[in-house]
Formats: structure tokens, C-alpha cells, sequence
């Protein structure tokens, strides 16, 4: 779970977090603040190490208190071929055919779920098939599919997310 205020824009490496695999985003980030009156904002270290990360900031000086969403969770759903089979691989002339990701995620207020839904991408090229309207939420799901294929647990045969 991220903050939904936290506009995640590269890993950040060394956190103090005793397993950093474990974060919302698949690993720690740095980036900036998108809530309001703060936008653009570069928090502290120990700002984006307990809270932007993490989600559910109460303590963040930087949350406004009218908000829609206390934090975003994703998770892998479904790794299809493009003929709807799992995995991915090769067709009869040695094509790669599509391979898509499918992520779930879930906007929470109060730890109960306020908006859910689906996000596609299309490794075989074609990139985001269904995209998040907010650009936080998209942002903070391609760093999650990022840090998961960095982590391999994608089995797929490029490493990089476009």
C-alpha cells in the first residue's frame, strides 16, 4: 500500500526497511508529493521511508484530511499469451506472440476498499492496455510491474517495462 499522494519516480536503494522486497511497490521509491499545496514537493528520507511508501500517513504533515483514498495495493492477477493461455511463448513461425499482465489494485479509505478494478500491459510490445485514470495510481503500478519483473517474479523473456 502507497500513499496516493506519492508520485513514485525511481528506486531508492538502502531504506531503512528490514525487507524492502516486501513494500507496496515491490521495493522503495523516491519521488514527490502530488497532494494538495504540496505538489512537487520532495519529502525527507524518513518521510518517504514511513510514510509515502507505506500509505496510511495519518501522520503526514502533507495529507489533507478530505481525501478519497488512504492508499493503493497491487497485485499480479494474471500472466496470459495473447490466445487467453498462461504464460508466454512463441507461435509456429517463432513470432513471440503478446504476453499480458494483468494487475489488480485497490484504492482504501479507513482500510475498507473504496475503488478496485484492472490493469492491463501488453509485454509483447503493444504497453498499457488498460490504464489507471489517475496518473498517481498508473505511475505507482508501473513501478509495481517494474519492480516485479525485476525480481523475476514475471517469467517473461524481456526484463524491461515500457
Amino acid at each position: 500500500m502507497a500513499c496516493p499522494f506519492f508520485m513514485p519516480v525511481e528506486k531508492l536503494e538502502n531504506g531503512a526497511w528490514p525487507h524492502p522486497a516486501r513494500l507496496p511497490l515491490g521495493c522503495g521509491w523516491s519521488g514527490h508529493c502530488t497532494a494538495p499545496g504540496h505538489e512537487g514537493e520532495i519529502p525527507e528520507r524518513e518521510t518517504l521511508e514511513q510514510f509515502c511508501n507505506l500509505g496510511y500517513a495519518a501522520n503526514c504533515s502533507r495529507l489533507p484530511p478530505e481525501r478519497a483514498w488512504d492508499t493503493v495495493r497491487f497485485a499480479v492477477a494474471a500472466q496470459q499469451d495473447g490466445d487467453g493461455h498462461q504464460g508466454c511463448g512463441h507461435d509456429a513461425t517463432n513470432q513471440r506472440r503478446s504476453h499480458v499482465i494483468q494487475l489488480r489494485y485497490v484504492c482504501e479509505r479507513a482500510h475498507r476498499p473504496v475503488e478496485h478494478g484492472s490493469l492491463s500491459f501488453d509485454h509483447g510490445g503493444v504497453g498499457w492496455l488498460q490504464r489507471h485514470p489517475d496518473v498517481r495510481v498508473q505511475k505507482m503500478a508501473e513501478c509495481f510491474l517494474e519492480s516485479c519483473q525485476a525480481k523475476r517474479i514475471l517469467r517473461t523473456p524481456d526484463s524491461v517495462v515500457s
